[in-house]
């Protein structure tokens, strides 16, 4: 068994911990938060320790590492602490559901974590950083960029290219050779049937006027 650190004591940490260690060549050894958020000092009986120093209590070359966390900032937070991660010398964890299906030739990025009743199709391409909550279709040909979180029952049809750190809520649908910008959130439920530029909030099937994605986070 490979010996694994999990970011977070969320839900989505939670969550983790028990795919990881039910359905995984992984055993979850540990948790780390940072430092002023750390509230209770372990989870599930294992040690929760500050993130700034997760390399003085767990060894880097003996452990890999993954983090549980959702689209904070879409998805800025779990990228920088995957970052910092692998500067510290972790190698970073992914996990497939044995419950998904995944065909032999898609192209899979590092610290992907995708969940059961996924169906990812000849061809696909999921990036670095993805995360695949439960029940999506992505279709053959389909391109999904890093950094990009995917909620469920998600309709990627053949041919789709989905920029890097995008948001694409529940129960939303991809049209055929659809291109969606860098930077999208997709509310739940929406419709695309056309190209998306960079940075856009999308309700239904319009463009959430005078709004933006980097700017519904703050990050304009």
């Amino acid at each position: 068994m490979k010996k694994l650190i999990i970011f977070g004591y969320t839900e989505f940490a939670e969550i983790a911990y028990e795919y990881f260690t039910h359905d995984s060549e992984y055993e979850v050894a540990g948790f780390c938060v940072h430092k002023n958020y750390i509230t209770k000092d372990n989870l599930f009986n294992l040690p929760i320790v500050p993130f700034e120093e997760v390399e003085d209590y767990f060894e880097p070359s003996e452990h890999s590492f993954f983090a549980a966390s959702v689209y904070t900032k879409l998805n800025r937070l779990r990228t920088q602490v995957a970052e910092e991660a692998k500067r510290k010398g972790f190698a970073l964890a992914s996990y497939i559901s044995s419950s998904a299906f995944v065909w032999r030739n898609v192209k899979l990025g590092e610290h992907v974590f995708i969940f059961e009743d996924n169906t990812v199709q000849p061809f696909a391409s999921i990036g670095n950083n993805v995360v695949l909550w439960s029940g999506n279709h992505i279709g053959h040909h389909s391109t999904v960029g890093d950094n990009c979180f995917i909620s469920s029952h998600v309709v990627v049809s053949g041919g789709v290219n989905i920029g890097k750190n995008c948001f694409i809520g529940v129960n939303s649908t991809i049209n055929n050779a659809v291109s969606i910008g860098n930077d999208c959130l997709l509310a739940s439920g929406a419709l695309i049937v056309k190209d998306i530029p960079e940075n856009s909030m999308i309700k239904g099937k319009e463009i959430v006027q005078g709004k933006t994605a980097r700017g519904f986070y703050g990050l304009e």
